[in-house]
C-alpha cells in the first residue's frame, strides 16, 4: 500500500500515524518494524507532536526508552507549549520524568501558559510528582507564577487538590500572594467550592477578608458558585458578611439574585446589613451583577424568589427604600405582576404614596395591565387607612387570622359574592358603581385604577364586579355585617328598589349568621 496521508485532515503519512499510535500504547515491536521500513520517528502532527511526546504523556516506558536510542531532540514543544517532561508531569508518570530528566531534558521548561513542572504536578494532584520535584531537583522555586500570576499553590487550591495543598503549605509555600486578578488561594477554593481545601487554608490565617481586583471576598465568590458549605464555613470563621465589593455588593445581593435561599438565610442569621444598596458604575467591570442603587430585595422582586422576600421581610427590611428608577419593590412586583410578592409587601405594610417618576405602585399596576395586583393594592390601602383611623388593630388581626388582599374564594362568602356579580352585571347602570364606590370611599387614584382595565363597551361591569369584592374584603375585615352595609350604600346612591332587593337575596342565604332587618 502506498504511504500517503493518513487522512484528509491530517499531515502525518499513515506509517507516521502508526508509529505514533503504537508509541501510544507502548507497542515497541510495532516501533521497531516502522523504523526498519525507514519511518520519520520525528514527525510532528497538526498540534506539533511526535512520537516521544506520545510516549510521554501516555507512561509508556519501553516506548520512551526506544525513542530515546533514536530522537535526542527531548526538549521540542507542542502547539501548546507543552514538551515530553511537562506531559510526563501533567499526566503523573514519574518513571518517565526521571528517565526524560536523567537523559538530559531541560527542567526550567514552561509551557505556553507559564506552567512549569511544578503548576502541572499541582494542578493535576500527583503528590509523588511533587515530592520527586522539591527533593531531587535543583533550584526549583515554590512560589513561581505563571502568565496569570498563579503559583503552584493557586493551582492547588483552585483545582481542590488537597494533598497538595496540605504538601506545599508543609514545604512553605507563601499563603497570601495574589495573581494578577488579586485573587489568593483563598479566593480560588471559594469560588470552585472546595470546601476540603478552603478550611486547610483558613488553618493559615489567611486574610478571610481579602479583596481582588473586583473587590470580591472568599464570601463573595463561595456565594455565588452556590456553594453553601463553603459559605458556612466562612460565617463560622468570622469573615465580614457586610464586606462590599467594587459596587458596593454585599454576599446577600449576590445571594438574593441568584436565588439561593438557604443562603440568603445564613447570611440573614449572621446579621448581614439586610438594606444595603449598591452603587452605579460602569458596565465595563467584571464585577459580578448588575448594579441600580438596589437592596437585596428589589433583586429577589425582581428575579421572582418569592421565598427570598418573605425571608427579607421577616428580617424587618425596609420596604420603602428606592432603587435608581426611584422604584420601591413594590413597584417592582406591580409591574412586573408579582402577585405573591406584591401580598406579601402589602401584608408587611408599606408607604403606598411613593413616586416612581411621578407614579406609584397603584398607577404602575393599572398601566401594566396586572388587575389582580391593582386590586390588592386598593384592598391594602383601604386597610391602611382603617388602621390610622383605629378601626381595625394589625397586631390583634394578625394574631387571629391570617390576613390576605387576594381574590376570595372562600364557600362561605360564595352567595353574598354571586349576588354581587349579579347587581354588576345585571342591575348597576353605567356610573352607578362609581358612586357607590365613591360613598364607601374608594380615592379618585382607586377609580381610575380600577377604570383603567377595557374589556369592551361593557367593561363598567367588570369595573363595577371589582369594585364590589374589594368593597365585600374591606367589609369582612371589619367585621361588619355586609348585608347591612351594601343596603346603606344602594340607599345613598338612590337606588331604594335594588336595596330592598338586595337585603332580600343577602339574607336568602342560611349559612349568613348576619341577617340585615328592614331599615
Amino acid at each position: 500500500m502506498e504511504d500517503d496521508l493518513a487522512s484528509e485532515d491530517d499531515i502525518l503519512l499513515h506509517s507516521e500515524k502508526a508509529f505514533h499510535n503504537a508509541a501510544k500504547r507502548n507497542d515497541t515491536g510495532k516501533m521497531l518494524e516502522l523504523i526498519r521500513k525507514g519511518v520519520d520517528i520525528k514527525a510532528t502532527n497538526k498540534v506539533d507532536r511526535k512520537a516521544l511526546h506520545w510516549a510521554a504523556g501516555a507512561g509508556s516506558e519501553d516506548a520512551v526508552r526506544l525513542l530515546l536510542e533514536h530522537d535526542t531532540e527531548l526538549d521540542n514543544a507542542d502547539s501548546f507549549g507543552m514538551s515530553p517532561l511537562l506531559l510526563a508531569a501533567w499526566f503523573g508518570h514519574l518513571k518517565i520524568l526521571k528517565i526524560l530528566v536523567s537523559s538530559g531534558a531541560k527542567l526550567n521548561c514552561e509551557n505556553k501558559n507559564g506552567l512549569n513542572l511544578l503548576h502541572c504536578a499541582a494542578q493535576r494532584g500527583h503528590i509523588h510528582i511533587l515530592e520527586y520535584i522539591m527533593e531531587d531537583l535543583e533550584d526549583v522555586r515554590l512560589d513561581r507564577v505563571d502568565k496569570s500570576g498563579k503559583t503552584a499553590f493557586h493551582l492547588a487550591a483552585e483545582h481542590g487538590q488537597l494533598e497538595v495543598t496540605e504538601y506545599l503549605i508543609g514545604m512553605g509555600c507563601a499563603h497570601d500572594l495574589k495573581d494578577k486578578d488579586d485573587n489568593t488561594a483563598l479566593h480560588l477554593a471559594a469560588k470552585h467550592g472546595h470546601l476540603e481545601v478552603l478550611q486547610k487554608i483558613l488553618e493559615t490565617e489567611e486574610n478571610i477578608n481579602a479583596r481582588n481586583i473586583d473587590g470580591l471576598t472568599a464570601l463573595h465568590l463561595s456565594v455565588d458558585g452556590g456553594h453553601y458549605d463553603c459559605v458556612r464555613l466562612l460565617i463560622e470563621a468570622h469573615c465580614n458578611v457586610n464586606e462590599v465589593t467594587n459596587r458596593n455588593l454585599t454576599a446577600l445581593h449576590i445571594a438574593a439574585r441568584r436565588g439561593l435561599e438557604k443562603e440568603v438565610r445564613m447570611l440573614v442569621e449572621a446579621r448581614v446589613r439586610v438594606d444595603s444598596v449598591d452603587s452605579v458604575s460602569d458596565s465595563s467591570s467584571s464585577v459580578i451583577g448588575s448594579v441600580n442603587h438596589t437592596t437585596a430585595l428589589h433583586l429577589a422582586v425582581l428575579n421572582n424568589y418569592t421565598e427570598i422576600v418573605k425571608i427579607l421581610i421577616d428580617a424587618e427590611c425596609d420596604l420603602d427604600v428606592i432603587d435608581e428608577r426611584l422604584q420601591t419593590a413594590l413597584h417592582i412586583a406591580a409591574e412586573h405582576g408579582r402577585l405573591n410578592i406584591a401580598e406579601l409587601i402589602l401584608i408587611a405594610g408599606i408607604n403606598l404614596k411613593l413616586l416612581d417618576k411621578g407614579k406609584t405602585s397603584l398607577d404602575i399596576a393599572a398601566r401594566s395591565n396586572h388587575v389582580n395586583v391593582v386590586d390588592m393594592i386598593i384592598k391594602a390601602d383601604r386597610f391602611y387607612k382603617w388602621e390610622q383611623e383605629g378601626k381595625v388593630n394589625r397586631s390583634e388581626f394578625l394574631m387571629g387570622k391570617n390576613i390576605t388582599f387576594k381574590q376570595d374564594h372562600q364557600q362561605e362568602t360564595q352567595h353574598i359574592r354571586s349576588i354581587l356579580w349579579k347587581l354588576a352585571t345585571k342591575q348597576l347602570k353605567n356610573g352607578e358603581w362609581r358612586r357607590l364606590a365613591q360613598h364607601w370611599d374608594f380615592t379618585d387614584a382607586h377609580i381610575r385604577a380600577i377604570e383603567n382595565e377595557w374589556t369592551g363597551t361593557k367593561s363598567y361591569k367588570d369595573h363595577g364586579h371589582r369594585m364590589l369584592l374589594i368593597w365585600l374584603h374591606g367589609v369582612l375585615i371589619a367585621e361588619e355585617n355586609p348585608v347591612k352595609s351594601l343596603y346603606e350604600g344602594l340607599i345613598g346612591i338612590s337606588r331604594m328598589d335594588l336595596a330592598e332587593s338586595m337585603r332580600q337575596q343577602a339574607n336568602a342565604d342560611p349559612n349568613n349568621p348576619k341577617r340585615c332587618a328592614t331599615m
